[in-house]
């Protein structure tokens, strides 16, 4: 348990600027920042953060909140581990007992996952360090690859034994249970029992972007390497790792990839490994498996800009070629270098300085036209092949989804294939309105499909005027938690003859009290009731106390409701008069009266339509129904609308 007075101090020295940055690339906007939103396929900037409110919230999807709300939505993770990674981060020590063994036993299955794979990477770690065979098979295979011992630290490199059981054997003298070394991958499981997967391989584990071990690869090292199937072996898919979802040296790179505004795509471990020992750190590998939207994705955060860097043989040319396209698609700006003959990144690293490699990057990478333009064209003289190349080239600047860079390229194509602009034009028109036209059929099937799985909806009255009371209950808690410490009546006369000052979540409560309404979301109940209870606090500030609320819903909710992207932009904030305040209170007040008025009035209606014959129970609804309808009117007289009857 952390207690109270810990977490202050972690608020306290938060920067959210710097936790945010951690996972998104941020450029400044004005007083704030701003870059592509992690929570949604976000194709441009829409995502904003706040030094001066330490908040966060996207402009189109609506998620937000202070530092810890974006590590648990981020990391999927629980609100004392967000607290831990910012302790970490900001090296406040925390004091917590150690968990018993029955408590570790009860930590959700994700988190023993991850236990046992930082467990895991430790002991590989420790094996290639320390142990006889780890350092005359394992690290002499780092050696004899020129890794230096600080890239062996930095990428946590081990060694597995190659006794078959030596992982499984050592993890149950830990206490580590089976069940998590069979889900994690690190073991395997048949009918002789459960046995190691890595044995006797060199370990590269996969860190994801925040740092957390989620996956294995392992290397086999002896000299049946030459001609096998099974070189590497991979982590399985598990409730933590998905391969399409990761990169390879993400965490290590993401800094150098927002200072440099550029990511080299790689495609092995040890290419990755190489570059970053030759001084070029901003570079990722997908490890041979076909680029995703997943992984386009978490590069953009950091980036527009990837070099698609691979061996210049048909392997190399085949993984530019298939990951071109999607990742136009996401906008990013593509370049391709194909490495000379015989050399892949990891070579050409060990004979090149950092200098000399960037010299090369720089001269020789080409605009992923001019790739394939080159790669399609080459030697073809066939008039239909040629054709097809084109109009392959044409629909890959279709998926562009920038009109301007859109245009510029059909402009550039036009130029370099020599065929008429406005042919490429139309040809380019024909693409997007197909993939338009696909996306609507997709669009459709889902609608219906979401209709058919969908019960009858309510009667379309009662429907609306939820959805207007809900619209003004936001608008009320809203105000609650911008406003809500700001004096709008002052030297009001009590029964006892003194005065008193009403804030506007004082005037709130009392308001509705009188009547004992409350609002429908026990959330909104809740903001009121708090903002009420703290408002005799020395420095209350509403927004404050909400934005920075140790409860992560409410933090979030504050977020959500309390900040605007027009607010958001301002340095200051233009405090409203108080007269103009206390009108949209009370108009608002009034507004949600008149909705649980109109709303019971319907429910009445509904009423004397089932009552049947029971003339005392239709009278009894008639006279209930006369008089709401009479005070609804002097409700709308009050709000300045008419109602005809």
């Amino acid at each position: 348990m952390i207690d109270r007075a810990t977490v202050d101090k972690i608020m306290d020295a938060v920067n959210i600027v710097d936790v945010v940055g951690e996972f998104v690339n941020l450029r400044k906007s004005g007083v704030n920042y701003k870059g592509l939103c992690p929570f949604h396929d976000d194709k441009t900037p829409s995502f904003m953060v706040s030094p001066a409110r330490q908040i966060c919230k996207c402009f189109s999807c609506g998620e937000g909140g202070n530092a810890i709300n974006f590590l648990m939505k981020h990391e999927q993770i629980t609100y004392p581990e967000a607290l831990r990674w910012l302790a970490k981060k900001y090296n406040i020590e925390i004091q917590e007992r150690e968990l018993s063994d029955d408590e570790k036993r009860e930590q959700s299955e994700r988190e023993s996952m991850f236990v046992v794979n930082e467990w895991a990477c430790d002991y590989f770690h420790n094996i290639l360090k320390n142990d006889v065979d780890g350092m005359a098979i394992g690290k002499q295979y780092f050696r004899s690859r020129g890794v230096r011992d600080d890239i062996i630290e930095k990428f946590k490199l081990g060694f597995a034994l190659t006794k078959r059981d030596a992982l499984v054997n050592e993890a149950r003298r830990k206490g580590y249970k089976d069940e998590y070394l069979i889900k994690t991958g690190l073991c395997v499981e048949n009918e002789h029992g459960v046995y190691d997967r890595f044995a006797g391989r060199a370990i590269f584990p996969w860190l994801n972007v925040s740092g957390k071990v989620v996956a294995f690869g392992g290397r086999k090292l002896d000299a049946a390497t030459k001609g096998v199937q099974q070189k590497y072996v991979n982590s399985p898919d598990s409730e933590i790792y998905h391969k399409e979802r990761e990169l390879y040296g993400i965490y290590q790179a993401k800094k150098a990839i927002v200072k440099d505004d550029c990511v080299y795509m790689v495609e092995g471990y040890t290419d990755v490994i190489a570059m970053h020992q030759c001084g070029l750190e901003n570079v990722v590998a997908n490890s041979g498996t076909a680029l995703s939207n997943y992984q386009i994705r978490l590069l953009h955060r950091f980036t527009s800009n990837i070099v698609l860097l691979y061996d210049g043989d048909a392997a190399g040319i085949h993984a530019a070629m298939r990951g071109t396209d999607m990742l136009l698609q996401e906008g990013m700006n593509v370049k391709v270098l194909l490495l000379p003959d015989g050399d892949d990144p990891d070579s050409f690293s060990r004979k090149h300085t950092a200098q000399e490699f960037k010299e090369y990057i720089e001269q020789h990478q080409t605009d992923f036209i001019e790739f394939k333009t080159d790669l399609m064209l080459r030697d073809v003289k066939d008039p239909i092949k040629r054709a097809e190349a084109i109009n392959n080239i044409v629909r890959s600047v279709s998926v562009i989804p920038d009109p301007v860079v859109r245009a510029t390229y059909i402009k550039e194509c036009s130029r370099r294939l020599d065929v008429n602009e406005t042919t490429l034009i139309s040809q380019t028109n024909k693409y997007i309105a197909g993939e338009q036209e696909e996306q609507r059929r997709i669009a459709d099937r889902e609608q219906s499909r979401q209709q058919d799985n969908t019960s009858a909806p309510e009667p379309m009255g009662m429907h609306t005027s939820l959805e207007q009371t809900t619209a003004v209950e936001r608008l009320l808690v809203q105000n609650i938690i911008r406003h809500g410490d700001e004096i709008i009546f002052e030297n009001l006369e009590t029964e006892d003859g003194g005065t008193v000052n009403l804030n506007v979540a004082q005037y709130i409560d009392f308001d509705l009290g009188s009547d004992n309404l409350t609002f429908s979301d026990e959330r909104y109940n809740r903001i009121l009731r708090e903002a009420v209870e703290h408002s005799a606090d020395a420095n209350f500030k509403a927004d404050q106390y909400f934005m920075q609320h140790p409860d992560p819903e409410m933090s979030q909710l504050a977020a959500q409701l309390g900040i605007d992207s027009h607010q958001l932009s301002q340095s200051f904030v233009v405090k409203e008069s108080q007269s103009l305040l206390r009108q949209r209170v009370q108009h608002l007040i009034l507004d949600f009266r008149y909705d649980i008025i109109s709303q019971h009035l319907k429910d009445l209606q509904k009423q004397l339509k089932e009552v049947g014959s029971d003339m005392e129970r239709i009278k009894a609804v008639m006279e209930d129904y006369k008089q709401t309808q009479e005070l609804r009117n002097e409700l709308a007289k009050k709000r300045g609308s008419e109602v005809i009857i």
